[in-house]
């Protein structure tokens, strides 16, 4: 699952995207950034449920979940017509599955605003026109094919059709279509088309030092916007953590104090686009290895141990689950067991943010 960073030029967007994947700090507090490619990066995610067990389960080590950022192309009015990198930037944000915008809300003479004034709404807007436009013109492209192909009277063909024509009439509207109320056959087939506006999108408001919190009326603008479509704002001084991901873990801490920070504003960005992408953790705990793994919400026990390893979906017998409240409280599993704790769950078992697992399989 993907993330992908977007901003018109000049909104930080590359300073916080090099705060994110290169942190040296950060992997000191053992949540490791390591850049794949130039424009791509694994974050991880931190939790706090993990040093909770850590004090009650004796382990070698603790892996935390992780997410994989793309630093898309940046944007400028005219990308769905090929301006500037358009087609670049199109066709990232296509392979993505949620966009994180961030959105410049602080003032600087000396960083020019592509507009020539500071105004978080109107880039916001600017770049959801430009996937409007591009998504209303793959609509118009593929509705007469499929409209064809429905003529064969083939059920899906028809479905497909129905689809296209329904998210047509709604980006025409200007609506972007992660709003389209849909059945769950048509969002799954909505899915497949890569349709940038389906996409769940969390803004960033790229705050200066003196607004932290992100109280000021520039990020409020942003919130209120957002609000109308339940998206999610997270506040960040893409400047600050910038510094702060390149000091050592002694000063780091001293500097995140002086700000009045109890953790970098990135710990909360990671988290914030873990829950974005629609995904949760479950854990496994021993003596070798706690372990965050990460599953969409609402998989099923054998879907979760299948990212384990693909063996143990395709054996799986059962699951033996428990929560942190119960190891919190029983102090150990061979207790919670003894207290008739330990739960143990089929096939048909939905997995639920934060449990902890023991899978038995055939191989």
């Amino acid at each position: 699952m993907d993330a992908g960073i977007v901003g018109l030029p000049n909104v930080g967007k590359s300073t916080l995207f090099n705060a994110l994947t290169c942190s040296k700090s950060a992997q000191a507090a053992n949540y490791p950034f390591c850049t794949i490619e130039p424009n791509e990066g694994v974050v991880s995610v931190p939790d706090e449920r993990l040093e909770r067990i850590h004090k009650l389960i004796d382990t070698k080590k603790i892996i935390p979940a992780a997410i994989k950022l793309v630093d898309i192309a940046g944007i400028v009015k005219g990308a769905s017509e090929g301006q500037g990198l358009g087609n670049k930037f199109l066709s990232h944000i296509r392979e993505v599955d949620a966009i994180l915008q961030v959105v410049r809300c602080f003032e600087d003479p000396d960083v020019i605003h592509v507009s020539g004034k500071v105004n978080p709404v109107s880039d916001i807007e600017t770049i959801e026109l430009e996937l409007l436009i591009a998504d209303l013109q793959s609509l118009e492209t593929a509705l007469p094919k499929a409209e064809r192909s429905a003529k064969g009277g083939d059920k899906e063909a028809k479905l497909r059709a129905e689809v296209l024509k329904k998210c047509l009439d709604h980006v025409k509207e200007d609506k972007p279509l992660r709003n389209l109320v849909l059945h769950d056959e048509e969002a799954k087939l909505l899915k497949s088309f890569g349709l940038m506006t389906a996409k769940p999108v969390m803004y960033v408001a790229n705050v200066d030092e003196t607004d932290l919190e992100g109280k000021g009326p520039l990020v409020q603008q942003v919130r209120e916007f957002a609000a109308r479509s339940g998206a999610t704002v997270v506040p960040v001084c893409a400047k600050l953590e910038a510094e702060i991901a390149e000091l050592d873990p002694a000063d780091r801490a001293e500097m995140l104090a002086s700000a009045g920070l109890t953790e970098p504003a990135l710990a909360a960005l990671a988290r914030a686009a873990y829950q974005v992408l629609g995904l949760q953790s479950y854990f496994t705990a021993g003596e070798i290895e706690i372990r965050a793994w990460t599953i969409p919400v609402g998989a099923t026990a054998p879907q979760a141990a299948g990212v384990i390893h693909t063996d143990f979906e395709k054996g799986f017998i059962r699951a033996e689950v428990y929560t942190l409240a119960d190891l919190e409280q029983y102090k150990s599993e061979k207790e919670i067991r003894q207290h008739g704790k330990l739960r143990t769950e089929g096939k048909a078992y939905v997995m639920q943010d934060g449990d902890i697992c023991h899978f038995l399989f055939n191989t």
